[in-house]
């Protein structure tokens, strides 16, 4: 998985199209999870407005299983697809869209409310400020207690993360790098432990 862009800080944009308010906000959501929060903490905060209308993509822009979207009582897909459109165009990842509407009174039409939920989106995404999300790779080794200095060196050098240690005769680690990084940090772990560590990929089964 290539490294992908997300939202550094959350952003707000509100219009008026015919009476009708509508308010567009941004925010960094990492998983579907924290989205589903989000969508509930926006809602809780305009509870006057006549639709909540939204749309995620809560991991990486090419990930399809991470997508949801609503319509919020709108019309079928005037709403919920028009705003996914307009995230998925954008290829930033870990981002939801909430667009609440504040009824004016006057029937927008299919067309209209498309072009004011898909274009208000767009409008908040030009706005939005974004930092680099680096793809990350998990691995895992088991070692002594006394190769536990030589990780900790290599995590200092390349930024790895323990997600996991369990502690018994040997120690087992489950460690997160960053994929460009990978093969480097690997390669430097077998030349440092002269061949007896090397990172397996795969989580190791619960024991």
């Amino acid at each position: 998985m290539s490294d992908y862009l997300v939202p550094a800080a959350s952003v707000e944009w509100s219009e008026e199209i015919k009476k009708s308010r509508f308010v567009t906000l941004l925010g960094h959501t990492p998983d579907v999870e924290a989205a589903r929060s989000w969508i509930s903490e926006v809602r809780a905060a305009h509870p006057g407005a006549r639709h909540h209308c939204w749309a995620y993509v809560a991991g990486a822009p090419d990930d399809s299983q991470v997508l949801g979207f609503s319509d919020d009582g709108e019309p079928a897909g005037t709403a919920g697809k028009p705003i996914l459109a307009q995230l998925m165009g954008s290829g930033i990842g870990e981002i939801c869209a909430v667009v609440v509407r504040y009824y004016g009174g006057i029937l927008l039409g299919t067309g209209g409310l498309v072009k004011a939920y898909g274009g208000g989106v767009g409008s908040a995404l030009r706005e939005l400020q974004t930092e680099r999300r680096q793809s990350m790779a998990d691995t895992w080794l088991t070692c002594d207690y006394g190769d536990l200095a030589l990780l900790e060196h290599l995590q200092s050098q390349f930024n790895g993360i323990t997600l996991h240690a369990d502690y018994a005769e040997r120690v087992t680690l489950q460690l997160q790098w960053p994929q460009a990084l990978l093969a480097q940090v690997g390669e430097r772990l077998i030349e440092r432990s002269q061949g007896r560590l090397c990172f397996h990929s795969l989580t190791p089964e619960p024991r």
